[in-house]
């Protein structure tokens, strides 16, 4: 198996993704919904990805490296319209974790964005987004002293720590929140069910 072209295939997808983000940022698109030349990237990505993953099993370091093993998952993580690759990916994911084959920082952000769009509580508070006061807050989470432990054991900054992180950042690429936050979030809620998160 020809893993190095492999890698630089994955590598490639992640790039690809990355700079049409970066195109978007600038140009203030990123923050209005789920931009449809973003959605055809991640569906594509995730196709590639998903027959590279039935080739080889999942793209673990020790197989593609740590550059590549990185991109898999961020192509993952952004694979949001297909929820059956994303869980099959969590479970390949949590083995190769065990395995210590990957980051466990990567299985604890994608078992909260499957958490998320479950309407589950997360479990290390990585996941955020807009709320009523047009701030971007975390998700809902079980309990914050438990989310700070869990945190903490893989290395991420506390909560309070992220908040402060991610609304940086956001004002950084000028991110604003949604114009009406009632029609995002039903247009949100009819998303889920389009994709298949919700029934």
């Amino acid at each position: 198996m020809d893993y190095k072209s492999i890698a630089k295939e994955i590598i490639e997808l992640k790039k690809a993704d990355l700079t049409l983000r970066d195109k978007l940022a600038q140009s203030g698109q990123l923050s209005e919904g789920y931009h449809e030349k973003m959605k055809e990237l991640h569906n594509k990505n995730a196709k590639t990805l998903n027959n590279i993953i039935d080739k080889i099993g999942y793209p673990t370091t020790d197989k593609v490296g740590k550059e590549a093993n990185e991109a898999t998952w961020l192509v993952i993580q952004h694979s949001i319209g297909q929820p059956k690759f994303m869980k099959k990916c969590a479970k390949l994911l949590k083995r190769a974790v065990s395995e210590n084959k990957a980051e466990p920082k990567d299985l604890a952000y994608l078992t909260d964005r499957i958490a998320v769009f479950e309407e589950k509580p997360q479990l290390y508070g990585t996941q955020f987004d807009w709320d009523e006061n047009g701030k971007l807050s975390p998700n809902p989470f079980d309990d914050l002293a438990k989310v700070n432990k869990r945190r903490k054991s893989i290395g991420l900054h506390t909560l309070e720590e992220q908040i402060q992180i991610i609304r940086r950042q956001a004002k950084n690429e000028n991110q604003s929140p949604p114009k009406d936050f009632e029609q995002r979030r039903q247009e949100i809620e009819q998303w889920k069910k389009n994709v298949g998160w919700k029934k």
